[in-house]
């Protein structure tokens, strides 16, 4: 029987976020601690959990099939291997930090600086960009203790919270860029492994877009129906049902997560009553099923 192998982090903040992912996707996968490799029971999934810097590697030559890695990660590697979907968590930067007592003026300050990173490609591309000649420092880990010990002026690192450059006496001064999780596959998957990624990624489009919406009931009168409909677009268009009172409808609809607040206002305005708000599990789109990968 054809498996198709993905591959997540052993340990970091994309493990425990990625292994949640194929749970919601109802994969159930056996696994026990410090376990390098684990089948899933219910789905044509094996899952490697290996160190997030060789995943992109192991993808390009066709160790794992597909693999759950943040787009900083992929753009550091530069394997070139297919970038699927975006996956909505472990959302991070990488950016430019310096000691808080700097005065940070602009990218040109960078100019003549010895600059810490675990991302010296990344780093590389971002100073050619700009046109700044600096020196990089590459440090596997610990980045943030860079200029506290002298080794440089400034780092480039990923920023997440923030909480760790305050720790260490650092400021975010500039964002390079925005990342993710991504899932990413090797060139050359064969058309059953190819058949099996295509069911996976319908199962996660399901609980991405669920999660990103809100399913709304609420009452309002027939007068107010076209304006509240005109709020509610819904994933075609809202659901009317007539009441047992004369002249009240109940309006079923979504909303998206990003909207919620400054529709729920507009509702009331619209004179929306009894609005009932509930979480969706999945939101099944069979244009998904059948896309081309």
């Amino acid at each position: 029987m054809t498996v198709l192998k993905i591959a997540i982090q052993k340990s970091g903040r994309l493990k425990d976020d990625s292994i949640n992912l194929l749970k919601e996707c109802g994969i159930s996968i056996n696994n026990s601690n410090n376990q390098l490799m684990a089948q899933a029971s219910n789905f044509q999934l094996e899952v490697l959990y290996l160190r997030n810097s060789d995943i992109p590697g192991y993808v390009k030559d066709g160790v794992a099939d597909i693999a759950i890695i943040g787009e900083n990660t992929e753009i550091e590697k530069q394997t070139g291997i297919n970038k699927l979907i975006p996956l909505g968590f472990s959302k991070c930067k990488v950016s430019i930090a310096v000691p808080k007592e700097v005065d940070f003026t602009g990218v040109e300050w960078l100019n003549s600086k010895s600059i810490a990173t675990s991302y010296p490609n990344t780093l590389k591309a971002f100073l050619k960009e700009n046109n700044i000649v600096a020196k990089i420092h590459e440090i596997s880990g610990s980045v943030e203790i860079a200029p506290n010990v002298g080794i440089a002026d400034c780092i480039c690192d990923i920023v997440s919270t923030g909480s760790t450059l305050f720790k260490n006496g650092l400021k975010e001064v500039y964002q390079i860029l925005e990342s993710e999780a991504i899932l990413v596959s090797n060139q050359n998957l064969s058309e059953e492994k190819k058949e099996i990624l295509q069911r996976l990624i319908f199962r996660i489009k399901s609980v991405l877009s669920a999660s990103n919406t809100k399913y709304v009931m609420l009452n309002a009168k027939k007068e107010s129906l076209e304006t509240i409909c005109n709020l509610l677009p819904g994933i075609k268009s809202p659901t009317i049902m007539p009441l047992k009172e004369e002249g009240w409808y109940s309006v079923h609809s979504v909303i998206n997560e990003n909207k919620f607040w400054s529709v729920i206002d507009e509702l009331g305005k619209a004179g929306a009553q009894g609005i009932l708000v509930i979480p969706i599990e999945k939101i099944i789109n069979f244009n998904d099923r059948y896309s081309k990968i």
